[in-house]
């Protein structure tokens, strides 16, 4: 009975790892209908605070540094953190609740913990080495799906990874 049982938990996690490798979650559309640049994959972002905090989730992002939608997601697709802004507006919703932010990078920095340069970040997407603020970005891997930013000042340091799905 006791094999059985193995057996059959072991069955059981293999399904959850299978379930939650095939956890995708929704396309999300421009928010003006109109069709903008779209990116998946997941993220890291890792600040050398005292204590250190990193955090890591799956993202689609969608539109550019004046209009758009950032989605993060828990690795079994489940929504973390639902984050819009336009030139009107900026709100961040996780947990049930809404809040509104001044701008898009007092989003992004509520969001993350740390102030992320928002409109490099989009530029860098699209293959364009453009400064930010005390960041570097490495785009050398971004024809294999992955970009790496790292801020020096102010510090605290922080580095942020992307590796995007093909």
């Amino acid at each position: 009975m006791k094999l059985l049982s193995r057996t059959a938990a072991g069955l059981l996690l293999i399904a959850i790892f299978l379930i939650a490798g095939c956890a995708q979650p929704p396309r999300v559309e421009s928010p003006s209908g109109i069709e903008s640049q779209f990116w998946r994959g997941r993220l890291g972002l890792r600040v050398d605070s005292e204590p250190p905090q990193s955090f890591s989730a799956g993202f689609e992002l969608s539109g550019d540094a004046d209009q758009g939608t950032l989605r993060l997601f828990s690795p079994l697709g489940t929504t973390l953190s639902d984050l819009r802004w336009s030139p009107q507006s900026a709100t961040l919703s996780n947990n049930g609740e809404t809040r509104q932010f001044e701008s898009l990078d007092a989003l992004a920095t509520q969001a993350t913990g740390t102030a992320i340069p928002i409109a490099a970040l989009f530029q860098w997407l699209t293959g364009v080495q453009t400064g930010a603020a005390g960041w570097s970005a490495d785009l050398s891997q971004l024809e294999s799906g992955r970009l790496t930013a790292r801020r020096s000042q102010p510090l605290p340091a922080a580095e942020l990874r992307l590796i995007l799905e093909r």
